[in-house]
């Protein structure tokens, strides 16, 4: 293949770089508080919090617990969010009792 310099008939395409923030952090975060799933958010220092997302901001996440204290994490410190699928979700966000298994709706 020759070396198209400079001077040569076909234009430089310049190519669109990706953006910055595709929101799928929001998202995920907004079910996250929504749905009440537990989660386990593991911190810079190896310090690993679990709980469930009650708000989020731009800059930091509210991270509610049972029997300690609820805590508010800035975003920075975090290294990952993950749910916890070990643990079921709040009993006051489960399904009611009357509906069958696998009945999620």
């Amino acid at each position: 293949m020759p070396f198209r310099g400079p001077d040569s008939n076909h234009q430089n395409h310049k190519r669109t770089p990706p953006a910055d923030d595709t929101h799928q952090e929001a998202a995920y975060l907004k079910m996250l508080g929504e749905k009440q799933r537990p989660v386990r958010i593991k911190l810079m220092d190896g310090e690993v919090v679990r709980g469930w997302i009650e708000y989020y901001d731009r800059r930091m996440v509210r991270l509610t617990r049972e029997g300690a204290p609820n805590l508010f994490i800035f975003k920075h410190e975090i290294a990952y969010i993950a749910e916890d699928v070990g643990r079921k979700p709040r009993a006051d966000a489960a399904r009611p009792n009357d509906a069958p298994p696998g009945d999620d709706k």
